[in-house]
């Protein structure tokens, strides 16, 4: 990263007050002190093997493996939908994809030891409830429905077109669903009311982003024979190795560290995350959250405007020379890269005598090391031995810990999310001018004119950027709406998109 040891001495007493605070974190003191909620993702994890929750997920998940626990027409379960976002979907789809690659769902019953097909809902985009409830058989396929609160939109979104699915199949959906939520939330609520299969009850003290290895990894991990006990092994010895005090013994101080210099402690630099593994090639957008997520914020702790953060892109090595690698090596300096190397080959594939294809892999990986630090960008290397489940927890665990203290470094909250919060709320004030706008166009047929003359005509002329996507996302779906009119909408080269209101 071409620091001196005396830049990173310099540090050493910022990190004092780094190692205290990290200590409140693991001795149950509010650390999210806008929600007033203490981060217990460190502590929980280290006891979860032995809980009841644990051995209920287990008990839960071979019940379904062998059969013994059935949707309502008594079929074994062969697929599973995860339907959730954000927290809820980007770690149970890392862990699925490291540990099982991408054709799990192509192996037979037998190949898969009887463990589920895994698909993931993690959007409300129709397309993609089409296609997975495309390829499932809804008489064998088990619903997980995960929401924290309870009332994500999003997931809620998918639950109800699932709901509609099974009520047009004749099928109880109650029988093949269960919820992953807060005690007394919404989703709980229903699902206990509905008489679900399973309703497990998650943390409040845990955030989305810091999920995975809680319940929220732990059912869609093992529903696909993933060894969840293992992963948290890995997990929890990476606690061990980062809860050291000293600067330069702890590896997650250290990758903090070298973040903090190399973007002059305000991210001035992007992070770019590229594990030379298919496996791996999720890890990007998994800590594209978790610190993006975790460190954008627009105020510090006490209350002053800094604007803090880091950008994180990525890809896959030896992929990423074909995508991005021109720009980083000959364009701008603004970003450090994280090369992730897995050192053992799946398999013996020669392709000269003495050299595998897996030591092209590594000589893509060093080519490119050299390329950039003999031109002064900021290089990171990390050496695994393999991908599996102890190896995963462990690289999960030390990027949580390293953004938690780089958040103490920067002095802001890094377990609340009020962007996310303030996007949501401003969704929520374009769906109500939507049902207004319906109600209202019912009343204009044989109006037409652009969108600038319809907001004037009806009285919104301040919403006229709303009423432009509104308009256009109704013209283009007419036949999937039950409303009074059609809304046409043809192109004026002279004045741009005009829309007509029909009557049916």
């Amino acid at each position: 990263m071409n620091f001196a040891e005396e830049e990173l001495a310099a540090l050493e007493g910022r990190f004092e007050n780094v190692h205290a605070e990290m200590q409140k974190i693991e001795i149950g003191e509010i650390k999210n002190p806008d929600e007033n909620r203490k981060v217990t993702h460190f502590t929980d994890r280290s006891v979860y093997t032995g809980s009841e929750i644990f051995a209920e997920v287990e008990e839960f998940v071979e019940g379904v493996r062998s059969g013994s626990i059935t949707g309502s027409t008594g079929e074994k379960f062969e697929y599973a939908i995860i339907n959730g976002i954000g927290g809820s979907a980007l770690g149970p789809q890392l862990v699925q994809m490291a540990i099982n690659g991408p054709y799990w769902n192509e192996l037979t019953d037998a190949q898969r030891r009887g463990y589920l097909k895994i698909y993931f809902l993690d959007n409300t985009d129709t397309a993609g409830a089409v296609d997975a409830l495309a390829v499932c058989d809804l008489k064998k396929t088990l619903v997980v429905n995960i929401s924290k609160s309870g009332g994500t939109q999003e997931t809620k979104n998918n639950m109800i077109d699932c709901m509609n699915a099974y009520a047009a199949a004749g099928l109880d959906f109650a029988k093949h669903s269960c919820a992953i939520t807060m005690k007394n939330s919404e989703l709980d609520r229903l699902a206990r009311s509905s008489n679900w299969l399973r309703t497990f009850e998650m943390a409040e003290s845990i955030g989305g982003r810091t999920s995975v290895t809680s319940i929220v990894g732990h059912l869609p991990a093992a529903l696909a024979g993933v060894n969840f006990s293992t992963f948290l092994q890995g997990a929890c010895h990476m606690d061990k190795l980062t809860r050291n005090p000293h600067l330069s013994h702890n590896p997650a101080y250290m990758l903090a560290a070298v973040w903090y210099m190399a973007g002059n402690g305000k991210g001035d630099k992007n992070m770019a995350i590229v594990p030379y593994s298919d496996r791996l090639i999720l890890m990007s957008r998994y800590l594209q959250q978790l610190v993006m997520e975790s460190l954008g914020k627009e105020l510090d702790l006490d209350g002053n405007v800094v604007h803090q953060g880091l950008n994180v892109f990525g890809n896959k090595g030896g992929t990423d020379a074909h995508a991005f690698i021109q720009q980083l090596n000959d364009g701008r300096n603004d970003f450090f890269i994280t090369f992730i190397e897995v050192l053992r080959d799946k398999a013996r594939v020669d392709i000269a005598p003495g050299v595998g294809m897996g030591d092209y892999l590594h000589g893509f990986m060093t080519g490119l090391s050299n390329a950039l630090r003999s031109k002064g960008r900021n290089v990171i290397e990390m050496r695994i031995d393999d991908v599996n489940e102890f190896n995963l927890g462990m690289l999960i665990a030390i990027y949580e810990r390293a953004v938690a203290a780089y958040a103490e470094l920067i002095h802001i909250n890094a377990f609340h999310q009020p962007g996310v919060q303030a996007y949501k709320l401003a969704s929520k004030n374009v769906i109500k001018l939507l049902t207004d706008l319906e109600e209202k166009l019912a009343g204009l047929a044989g109006f037409s004119g652009t969108v600038g003359e319809f907001a004037v005509k009806l009285g919104l002329q301040d919403s006229e950027y709303e009423i432009d996507g509104i308009l256009a996302k109704l013209a283009a779906n007419n036949d999937l709406r039950d409303l009074a009119f059609i809304l046409n909408r043809t192109w004026n080269k002279d004045r741009g998109w005009i829309y007509a209101v029909v009557k049916k």
